[in-house]
C-alpha cells in the first residue's frame, strides 16, 4: 500500500489511459458471476497473494454505500476507507483547507481530485504504518481521472455499484440523522413505495435509541436542494466511471430491494460470501 500511496501523489498532473472501447461495454451474467468469484477466492479472506480483497464501492449520495462497505469490512477483516468521512473530518480540522471545503460541500459539488486523492493517500499511509492489508474503498474513484489513477498503482478487484430509486434515495438523504454526542448515524424516513411492476420497496427507519432522541442533528448539506444538486452531479460523472469497469468485467451491479435485513443476505449472495452471524447483521 506504500506504492499505492506514493504514485497517487506522482498521478495528479494527469491521466494515465483513455476510457476502453465501447464495443467493450457489454458484460454478461456468467462473466460478472465468475469475476466475483475470482474477486471473493476464499469467502474474501486470505488470499493466495498474501493480501486481503481491495473492492471499491459506486453509488449515488445516500445509497447506502457506507452500510455494506462498513459491514462487509468487518466480515473481511479489511479497513473502510471513506473519503465522505476523510472530507467531514478534515471540515472539522482547524486548518485552510475546511474553510474551502464547506464552501464546496455546502453547495453540493464535487470535492476536487487533488482534495480527495491527498486526503486519501494520507489515510492509505497511515494505515500502512498500521500494518493493513486490503481496503475497502467508499466514494473513490468518482470520476474517470481518479479510476485511472488508481488502476495505475493498485489491482482492484472488484467493483460493487448500488443501485436504488431516485425517489428513495432523496427521502433517505433528507431521512438521515446524526446524534451529536456519541457520532451514531440513524435515519428517521419511511420509505414505501409501490414499483411500476407492482412489487413494492419497503425501508424502514432506523431510530436511535431513547439516550439519543434530543441529540439528533441534521447535517448542513442534507437539504432538498443540495440533494438533489449531488445526484444529478453524480449522475453526470457516474457513466463513465461505471463503464470504465464493466468494460474491464469488474463491475457488480447491485439493485437494492430494500432496507438492510432484506437486501443484505442478497448481497452476500451476490458476492459469494456467507456471514457466520447473520442474524446479528442483517438486523436494521
Amino acid at each position: 500500500m506504500a506504492g499505492i500511496s506514493r504514485a497517487i501523489r506522482t498521478c495528479t498532473a494527469a491521466s494515465r489511459r483513455s476510457l476502453a472501447a465501447a464495443a467493450a461495454a457489454a458484460q454478461s451474467k456468467e462473466a460478472a458471476a465468475a469475476g466475483v468469484r475470482a474477486a471473493t477466492g476464499r469467502k474474501g479472506r486470505d488470499r493466495e497473494d498474501g493480501r486481503r480483497v481491495q473492492w471499491v464501492f459506486l453509488g449515488c449520495p445516500g445509497v447506502g454505500k457506507g452500510t455494506y462497505a462498513s459491514r462487509l469490512s468487518q466480515l473481511l477483516s479489511v479497513p473502510h476507507i471513506a473519503t465522505g468521512d476523510l472530507v467531514r473530518d478534515a471540515l472539522a480540522s482547524p486548518n485552510p483547507l475546511s474553510k474551502q471545503l464547506a464552501e464546496i460541500v455546502n453547495n453540493g459539488k464535487l470535492v476536487s481530485d487533488e482534495i480527495i486523492i491527498n486526503l486519501l493517500s494520507k489515510r492509505l499511509e497511515e494505515g500502512e504504518e498500521k500494518g493493513e492489508l486490503g481496503f475497502i474503498l467508499d466514494g473513490f474513484p468518482r470520476t474517470i481521472r481518479q479510476a485511472e489513477i488508481l488502476e495505475g498503482v493498485t489491482d482492484i478487484d472488484l467493483v460493487i455499484n448500488l443501485k436504488l430509486r431516485e425517489e428513495a434515495l432523496l427521502a433517505k438523504c433528507l431521512g438521515r440523522r446524526m446524534c451529536s454526542q456519541c457520532g451514531g448515524n440513524f435515519n428517521v424516513a419511511d420509505i414505501d413505495i409501490e414499483g411500476d411492476n407492482g412489487a413494492r420497496m419497503y425501508m424502514p427507519p432506523l431510530l436511535p435509541p431513547p439516550q439519543c432522541e434530543s441529540k439528533l442533528i441534521t447535517r448542513s448539506d442534507d437539504t432538498e436542494e443540495v440533494v438533489k444538486e449531488r445526484l444529478r452531479v453524480y449522475h453526470d460523472l457516474s457513466e463513465p466511471v461505471e463503464e470504465f469497469y464493466r468494460a474491464r468485467r469488474k463491475l457488480l451491479e447491485f439493485n437494492l430491494p430494500g432496507g438492510i435485513p432484506e437486501s443484505w443476505p442478497k448481497l452476500l449472495q451476490a458476492l459469494n460470501l456467507e456471514d457466520p452471524d447473520n442474524e446479528r447483521s442483517a438486523a436494521a
